[in-house]
């Protein structure tokens, strides 16, 4: 039990790392982020598209009656082409996305807290109250439109931080937690 414990909390930890390091970017250079999101999205997008639609015409001869390739592969780069040019709406996107996550990981913790509770430990009110503060990080970058990306990695960075010294503190408590 001990063992599951401390790979879940280096798991935990290394998740924490690549939303500190992915913070760290998005406060340093925003706007690059947001628009190398935008590109690869959309090329991913055209060529997805292209794809469908060579296989549409390979596959014409074979008189396949429900063969929605051509129409999926047009779809798909328009979709890509969009993407591309409204840059602000992958922004958005992503804003919500990672508030979502942020108060995913915030109820994970909070049951965690709950867990840690009910063994007798004292250290639950730690896990508590750093579930509350990412729980309130997460709240705001998805309801706060105007959070810019530099907010986000701000918060993300906060969370980070939060995340991993919660995984030390239990952790360092998996003694106590265990018996």
């Amino acid at each position: 039990m001990k063992e599951i414990f401390k790979k879940t909390g280096l798991v935990s930890i290394i998740e924490a790392l690549i939303f500190l390091i992915l913070g760290i970017i998005l406060v340093w250079k925003p706007d690059e982020v947001v628009n190398f999101i935008s590109t690869i999205l959309g090329i991913i997008f055209i060529i997805a598209g292209i794809y469908k639609i060579a296989s549409y015409f390979v596959a014409k001869g074979n008189n396949e009656f429900y063969n929605y390739d051509l129409v999926y592969g047009i779809m798909a780069i328009i979709i890509g082409i969009i993407i591309m040019v409204y840059i602000n709406i992958i922004g958005s996107a992503f804003r919500i996305i990672i508030g979502i996550w942020i108060i995913y990981t915030s109820l994970v913790r909070l049951n965690s807290a709950i867990k840690i509770k009910k063994l007798g430990s004292k250290v639950w009110i730690y896990s508590l109250a750093i579930a509350m503060l990412i729980f309130l990080c997460g709240l705001y970058v998805v309801i706060n439109s105007g959070a810019i990306v530099a907010t986000i990695g701000t918060i993300m960075i906060i969370y980070a931080i939060m995340d991993i010294i919660e995984d030390i503190i239990i952790m360092k408590n998996l003694k106590e937690l265990i018996s």
